[in-house]
């Protein structure tokens, strides 16, 4: 019936010069691959009988024929065929450039059988110049189906499409080049952006598929104290599974490891080596991952179709290979530091409610004085020192800054507290305190660390502060409306050895109000870089010397704040602010 149409269809050459304008036409527009096997099939089976179309093209890696389009024949049943050339009857085309009709395949040993209906095959061989394309096969449940005028049709259906097919497979391979430049910067751009291992390795998973088609894919990293891989991620289908960690060595994933070299596999059922994980699986394909001639992971690609993936796939995994490597490593080192991050704020959260119980956090109750406290650490704890204690009739009254900041100086001030709770009660004068102090902290060295500090020792039934100084700064005195400020050196603390301190009176009146103030306020930056200042401060606090004792800490704490603008606190903020009362008692006439 199909050579009754082709007959009436060519009655002229000129019908004949139509029908393959036609097809030079369609087909020459056409750079998709897959678009132009399918227009060329359909244009073979309009004018030549056929139960089965089938278009081979040559792969130079297989080294043979693969069916890349096909009518009459399942996707299933030819999906992994790769046909040599010389073998069958497209294979001997091919090799031969020249047509093949055979009337009875059955009598023909070179023909190799698909199906059991088939009488007749024709293959003719596309090529360009010497260069083999492919080759285009009719097969005929008929027997003696096919002509001399069919090849002579066929050979020149072909002659008008390999160039175009040739074209379409090179515009394939450039899109592929082109997309994969594509996803290598898009993978520098989107995977130096991510710091969680498992999302990084999930994104990792898209971008290659969208280069290699894999069923099954996995990530495995370098456990040295195990001596194995560790199982990070895999996916499988669109879903994520958990697989069991891989001995050094073993298996294909461990030999890309201990070779430190791509392993491909075109059958794992042909590979001693082969460690099952997914039923199914035909072809697999491992790339090492190394950072520094150091070993970090190795990928891993499984594919159910025998000889699946290709050198071409390797080369392009090897080039992101070193993209995914480094940021493996560097989103595995983020995990390792918010680990330590955790840890160490949960160490801090414990320094912070050991250190609130060894600090006042209430006004303490000292006859003749008024007293309000403001604190808070430019971290979570702080290497500010304050304390206050009894004396017999008398208070001690200290106020210092260890050298540096958060942990070690928290230590280090947690020590002085310590120290201070144990001399201070024994009666010493602040000058005598001090030098007992920086014996004590001389004893306990620690390098880099020193402590400034202020003792004032008071007594209420007369108003008198004796004060000692170890280069702390001085205290404002508000007197009046008037900022007087005691002054008097002396040398840090735990960093001389048997150095002695000086010590001064200083009578107070009623209402006058003392500020003890860290560096951390006069040092903090504002806008343009100016700092608040002790003249600031001064200024500040002598307007505010009417207030309650509390009231002045909180008014200067919120101007402080309103000078830095939401700027970060550079240092830790401490205030003390001692008013003497005019009611105050004379503890011996009680």
């Amino acid at each position: 019936m199909a050579a009754k149409a082709q007959e009436a269809r060519f009655r002229d050459r000129a019908e004949l010069l139509d029908f393959l304008l036609e097809v030079t036409t369609a087909t020459s527009a056409a750079l998709d691959l897959d678009s132009l096997l399918a227009s060329v099939a359909d244009y073979v089976r309009q004018v030549i009988e056929s139960d089965v179309v089938a278009i081979l093209l040559y792969s130079e890696r297989h080294r043979g024929l693969r069916v890349r389009h096909a009518i009459g024949l399942s996707k299933a049943l030819v999906r992994d065929m790769v046909i040599p050339l010389d073998e069958g009857l497209t294979g001997v085309a091919a090799s031969a450039r020249m047509p093949v009709v055979v009337g009875d395949v059955g009598a023909d040993p070179r023909y190799l059988p698909v199906l059991d209906a088939i009488q007749s095959e024709m293959a003719v061989p596309m090529t360009v110049g010497n260069r083999l394309v492919g080759v285009i096969d009719v097969q005929s449940a008929r027997r003696n189906a096919y002509t001399g005028e069919d090849s002579a049709l066929l050979q020149l259906i072909a002659s008008r499409v390999s160039s175009f097919l040739l074209r379409a497979k090179l515009y394939r391979r450039l899109e592929r080049s082109n997309r994969t430049l594509r996803t290598l910067s898009q993978l520098a751009q989107e995977l130096s952006s991510i710091l969680d291992v498992d999302e990084l390795l999930d994104a990792v998973a898209k971008r290659i598929r969208t280069l290699v088609n894999y069923h099954a894919f996995s990530v495995l990293l370098h456990e040295p104290s195990l001596n194995a891989l560790r199982h990070r991620f895999s996916i499988r289908y669109d879903e994520q599974v958990k697989l069991q960690n891989i001995p050094f060595g073993k298996g294909i994933t461990g030999t890309a490891a201990a070779s430190r070299q791509t392993v491909l596999v075109e059958d794992v059922l042909n590979d001693p080596r082969y460690i099952q994980t997914y039923a199914g699986t035909r072809s697999e394909l491992a790339i090492p991952l190394v950072s520094q001639d150091q070993l970090v992971g190795v990928i891993n690609l499984e594919s159910e179709r025998i000889g699946f993936f290709t050198e071409e796939h390797a080369q392009l995994l090897q080039l992101i290979a070193p993209q995914v490597t480094i940021s493996i490593v560097n989103a595995r080192l983020y995990e390792e530091i918010s680990d330590k991050n955790e840890r160490m704020e949960a160490d801090l959260a414990a320094a912070r409610r050991l250190q609130s119980v060894l600090l006042p956090r209430e006004d303490p109750e000292i006859d003749g004085l008024e007293i309000g406290i403001g604190f808070r650490p430019a971290h979570e704890i702080t290497g500010d020192v304050f304390d206050f204690f009894e004396q017999g009739g008398k208070a001690i009254i200290s106020f210092g800054d260890v050298s540096g900041k958060s942990a070690a100086a928290a230590l280090y001030s947690a020590m002085v507290t310590g120290l201070l709770r144990t001399l201070a009660p024994r009666g010493k004068s602040p000058a005598a305190l001090m030098q007992a102090l920086n014996d004590a902290l001389m004893e306990r060295s620690v390098a880099g660390k020193y402590l400034t500090l202020t003792v004032l020792q008071w007594t209420p039934s007369t108003g008198a502060i004796v004060l000692s100084n170890a280069a702390a700064i001085p205290p404002l005195v508000c007197r009046g409306g008037e900022i007087i400020s005691p002054h008097i050196e002396g040398f840090p603390l735990g960093m001389f050895p048997g150095r002695s301190y000086e010590e001064t009176t200083f009578q107070t009146q009623d209402n006058d109000v003392i500020l003890l103030y860290s560096d951390g306020i006069q040092d903090q930056s504002g806008r343009g870089k100016k700092i608040y200042g002790e003249q600031r401060l001064a200024e500040f606090f002598r307007g505010l010397c009417h207030l309650p004792a509390q009231q002045i800490v909180d008014a200067i704490l919120d101007d402080f704040d309103r000078f830095r603008e939401g700027r970060t606190i550079q240092d830790d903020q401490t205030l003390v602010v001692l008013k003497v009362r005019p009611d105050r008692k004379d503890p011996a006439v009680q």
